[in-house]
């Protein structure tokens, strides 16, 4: 449950970063949902080490490995998605389809990032 708590505020959160990146200050489609992942990492590292997982390891070991689970799920979910949605929505401007990839992306993002983090990153 405290999983869930701490993925709903960082999803939150950043799917509102990401979309005003992309969408007012119009960084391209990579930039802005890395930016995302950038800001809600951070986040996201100190509220599941500590308060989801309560993972007691000290060391570089946890962030390495949270590191390396964040970035891998990034580049699969993002990877997955904007391929997936440019083929489907074939036709629709650009702007339409990197802002449902993203979307698309966040949703794949948090479903892959939960098994990273739970049995990679703080091994529970």
């Amino acid at each position: 449950m405290k999983f869930v708590i701490v993925g709903v505020i960082n999803t939150i959160v950043g799917t509102f970063i990401m979309f005003m990146f992309y969408n007012l200050l119009g960084l391209s489609y990579w930039m802005s949902s890395a930016s995302n992942y950038l800001f809600g990492s951070i986040c996201s590292y100190i509220l599941n080490k500590h308060f989801t997982f309560q993972n007691k390891e000290h060391g570089w070991n946890p962030l390495i490995r949270f590191t390396i689970s964040i970035l891998i799920c990034y580049l699969l979910a993002y990877g997955i998605a904007k391929p997936m949605m440019m083929w489907i929505l074939d036709g629709y401007s650009v702007t339409i389809q990197e802002n449902v990839s993203m979307a698309l992306g966040m949703c794949l993002f948090v479903l892959f990032n939960y098994f990273g983090q739970r049995f990679y990153a703080f091994k529970k």
